[in-house]
This record gives C-alpha cells, structure tokens and sequence, in this order.
C-alpha cells in the first residue's frame, strides 16, 4: 500500500508539471502570436496571382481545425500563401457528447459548432479561404474534390479523422447541421420507444450510451456486451474497475467475452457468436471505428498500415520520402497512440502546422512528435449524474470522482474555445465557397 500510494504522489507531481507546460506553451504561442502579428509587413499580395502559395488542410475536426488556426496567425505574411481549409460538413461536430445526446432530448443543437471567421482573427485579411466540399483524392500537388474541382497546394495537412459505418453514437454520419438534429431525434425516439436495448462494444461511446440510457429509463433492460474481458480494456484497471461498478449500479446486465452478430437482428432477439439469444428490440452498434485514409490509396499506398492509419515520421510527414510536403495528424495518423482523444489531436496539430511555418521559411522542419502519458487522460460518465477522470503511466493511475450537473457535459466552453458564442448559430462556413478550376 506505501508503495501504491509512493506511486501515486509521483503521478500527481508528474501530473501538475505537465499542466504547466502546456500552460506556458500556450503561453508562448499566444505571445509569439502577437509578436508576429506587430513586427510583420503588411500583406501584399504578388502581383501575378500564380506566386501565391496554397496551403490546404483536408478536414476541420478537432487536429484539422487547430492546425489550420495556428496556420493562419504564423504562416508569412508576405501575400505569399493562402491557407485553404476543405471540409464537407457545415458545423464542427463535437463528438464527445454524441452518446449523451442520442439518450436525452432538447440538446441536440448543440454539438453543431458553427465554423466562424473569428476563428482565424490574427489572420491577414483575406489569407484564409474556407471550402465546404469533401476531397476524393490526393495527387502529389493537388487535391480533387467531390465536385470536380482540383486545388494546388504547395503544403498539405491530412486531418481526416476516422469513421464507422453505422454513424450514431460516435459520428454523425450527415453533413448538414439540420440532417444531423434530425438522426439525433430519431436514435432519442428508438431508445425511448424500446423496452430491452442491446449495446455493443465496451469501450468509451458503448459504456456511455448504456449508462445513460439506463439513468433516463431505469425501467427498460439494457445489455452491454464487450469481447474483451473488461470494459473500457485499453486503461487501467482502476478506470476497468469504476467502469463495470458504474454499469452494474445502474442496472446495466454486462457480457463479457462475447461478440454480437449484427446480421442477428431481427426486431426481437440478437445472436451472439457463442449462440446465446438476448431479447432485443433495440440494438446500437458502438464498434467498428476506422481511420479515414482511403484518399491516398493511389498516391501512397505502401503508408497505409493493416489498421488502415497513415504511416508518418515524428516530424508527422507522411512516411515517403517522395512526398515531403504532406503532413498527417489526428486520428488518421499511425503515432502509436494508445487511446486517441482531442488533446493529442491538437498536440500532433501544433506540430504539423509548425513544421509546415518552418518550411514556408526555408528551413527544415525540425519539431518532432512523441506520445506521452499525460495526453491520454479521458472523462468517462456513467450516467447522468456521474463521471470519472482517469489519469494513467502505464505503472499506476489516478483517479477522480465527479458529481455533473450540466446534461450538455461541458458544450459551452467548447463552443467558445473554437471561437463561437453558445449556442449561436451563425452558419457563416456553410455554403461552397472556392471557385476551383476542373
């Protein structure tokens, strides 16, 4: 035990120096911001447009949209380069609250971030252009759009995320805000309209979605079924521990060592692959989550791994020599990241955004990216009422009950970090906007 808790001190101070690091590294960022932004020329752009440089980032998720803002206050500002942001949805999706706000109902706006300008306010007028479309293909100088349109760049972020097949409760699955309250209301109406729900999957989306659905309806069954022998197995087993207590406190009936066979269903049993039949009138597919790499299958396919992520270099260029100008970062990137979240998303962005300044500025690109214990924090809700933060080294882990009041988990200062006002919707990003050559 003296030892255990010899551990845990050293994790806690551990802990705090982490904190002030990032700290001051925001900081330095904000004030090497400013520095630039009084010390720069004014922009003037070349006077034949064909010297202008683009630089695109592919996808405006959490690692997209972080790269493309730092982008836009540090790349020169000579009139030399145009940062080109390309996404095909009309609001930033936040995904951590997608599980909650498939159960509870009168929230779903909210995790439909409006896109906004202001975002990129340290930015010279007129540097940033936003293209809502989705990018088909990448060439070795260009991308092509689902529109047919090909856009030049000089440097390329790839920040396309990962995907499931099914959509809900991890991604959305439609690009239109409207579309996407719509499946919100659908999948809250399933739920409430079943009576024996059966999830599948144990890990951070499935062990929400049941305990929610559970604390909202505690008079309807509802089955987790997980094919590891704990949930939530990629953490320790502190956090393995809380979780099952969560569930089973709840009433939650968890399965263990099983695996559902979606082709099953049929509106009243489900069939797991050991022949078990559970009654089910409900069932919500919380697996199958996949990198988004498929763009560049004809340009590079030796750097897609056997999972489907994008082989990279610490620097977090793509892994062919023949191709130094393309940048990976996110949940598409092969980093050897255990449990990917929204802080190494923006961690790996800050990277790749300022290798790609450092290129823009002659020089080699020199910072380097490396997984750290510290990132890997994750807040867990089990229920409504309830969640657990779970700090963890490999050797010990701390963790740290919380009471929650808020049923929209924290949306508000999301919406303000990515410099929109809660819960106004502007939908300034939401039309097609680049004037593309075919």
């Amino acid at each position: 035990m003296a030892l255990e808790r010899i551990k845990k001190v050293a994790l806690f101070t551990r802990l705090i120096a982490y904190g002030f690091r990032i700290y001051f590294g925001v900081l330095r960022r904000a004030l090497s911001g400013k520095f630039a932004a009084l010390t720069a020329p004014k922009a003037i752009p070349p006077a034949d447009p064909s010297e202008v440089k683009n630089v695109v980032v592919v996808g405006a998720a959490f690692a997209g949209y972080i790269a493309s803002h730092i982008l836009a206050s540090s790349l020169p500002r000579d009139g030399r380069y145009r940062l080109i942001v390309i996404e095909p949805n009309s609001h930033f999706n936040f995904t951590w609250v997608l599980p909650r706000f498939s159960v509870i109902s009168g929230h779903e706006h909210k995790a439909f971030i409006p896109y906004s300008p202001s975002f990129f306010s340290k930015s010279p007028k007129g540097m940033v252009q936003w293209v809502r479309d989705r990018v088909t293909s990448v060439r070795s100088h260009s991308v092509v759009l689902r529109s047919g349109d090909e856009i030049p760049y000089e440097f390329l972020i790839i920040a396309t995320g990962s995907t499931v097949p099914h959509g809900l409760p991890s991604r959305i699955g439609a690009e239109n805000r409207e579309d996407g309250i719509e499946i919100l209301k659908a999948m809250q109406a399933r739920i409430k309209a079943a009576t024996r729900i059966v999830v599948a999957g144990g890990g951070a989306a499935g062990v929400e979605l049941a305990t929610d659905a559970k604390n909202q309806y505690p008079d309807k069954s509802v089955t987790l079924v997980h094919s590891r022998q704990a949930v939530m197995h990629r953490f320790g087993p502190g956090l393995q521990k809380g979780a099952l207590d969560g569930l089973q406190k709840l009433g939650v009936d968890v399965i263990l060592g099983e695996r559902v066979d979606p082709q099953s269903v049929d509106g009243k049993f489900i069939t797991l692959a050991s022949g078990r039949e559970i009654e089910c009138d409900c069932f919500i597919n919380c697996t199958g989550q996949k990198p988004a790499s498929g763009l560049i299958e004809d340009l590079a396919p030796k750097t897609i791994t056997s999972s489907g992520h994008i082989r990279v270099k610490p620097t977090l260029q793509i892994d062919d020599d023949s191709l130094p100008n393309i940048f990976v970062c996110g949940d598409v990137a092969d980093t050897k990241v255990a449990n990917m979240n929204s802080r190494i998303a923006g961690q790996q962005a800050e990277i790749a955004a300022d290798n790609i300044v450092l290129a823009a500025r002659g020089k080699k690109p020199s910072y380097t990216y490396e997984p750290g214990w510290a990132e890997q924090v994750i807040k867990l809700t089990l229920g409504m009422g309830h969640s657990i933060t779970h700090f963890g080294d490999g050797k010990s882990e701390l963790l740290f009950s919380h009471r929650e009041t808020d049923p929209a988990l924290m949306c508000a200062g999301a919406w303000r970090s990515l410099g929109a006002k809660p819960f106004e919707d502007t939908g300034v990003y939401s039309s097609p906007s680049y004037e593309g050559t075919k």
